[in-house]
């Protein structure tokens, strides 16, 4: 007749010499303990750390039948990997009915870790190559130039005709607002105030024709307020 009680504290007591920093006891009855499993540690490179806790309650009748488990605190794993990890734990459990199988447990899910590590570490790099791809694709295309068709040449015919008919439109404002008005000219040419002064001032006015010249004598005009004109004078007569 198996001993269960017996087997279920020897075993507790190999798991405490085996993994003395990562195993501990929740509970004596019935025994529970749980063991905090990481991925081995030369499998990081370009990956973060990988872990998970695992929790074993002990049945009555271990190991003859599988103990309870339960897959805690996943460390920078999918729900995904956390299933496959579950997964795992019962085809190894059922595959050991019958002997303590606690640390074949636990090795299983640390080895099911480190191939975790290296399929992202694989996931990673085909992403990084797949960015560089991306970006030497964009570099060639760069230097390539747009394909031109029909339709984009026509597009671009359009956006040429408008933006020509835009530059034109306003060299055009700019040139009208460049035209100055006759005060203008006067505000920026003084000498145009003192031409007519000039004129003005002269007391005989000269009229010339070629070397001909005729002086006009303005007193014969002083009088002329004195004449008495009919103001309905016909100008016909």
């Amino acid at each position: 007749m198996t001993d269960y009680e017996e087997d279920q504290r020897n075993e507790i007591e190999a798991l405490e010499s085996i993994y003395p920093d990562i195993f501990e006891i929740l509970e004596t009855e019935p025994p529970c303990f749980r063991l905090s499993v990481l991925a081995e540690a030369d499998s990081y490179e370009e990956c973060d750390p990988l872990g998970v806790d695992l929790q074993f309650t002990y049945v009555p009748t271990y190991p003859d039948a599988p103990p309870d488990m339960e897959v805690l605190s996943p460390q920078n794993l999918t729900e995904e990997d956390v299933s496959t990890i579950q997964e795992l734990l019962q085809q190894q459990a059922e595959e050991n009915l019958g002997m303590v199988m606690v640390f074949t447990l636990v090795s299983a899910v640390q080895e099911r870790l480190s191939e975790l590590v290296e399929e992202k570490k694989k996931q990673a790099e085909e992403e990084r190559e797949r960015k560089q791809r991306e970006e030497e694709e964009k570099e060639k295309k760069r230097f390539e130039g747009t394909r031109v068709n029909i339709e984009t040449f026509l597009a671009w015919k359009a956006r040429f005709d408008q933006e020509m008919a835009e530059k034109k439109k306003s060299k055009k404002d700019e040139d009208n607002s460049k035209k100055l008005s006759g005060k203008q000219l006067f505000e920026r040419d003084t000498s145009l105030n003192d031409s007519d002064a000039r004129f003005l001032d002269n007391e005989d006015i000269t009229l010339g024709a070629g070397d001909e010249s005729v002086e006009v004598d303005e007193s014969l005009f002083q009088d002329m307020a004195d004449l008495d004109l009919d103001e309905d004078l016909d100008l016909e007569d």
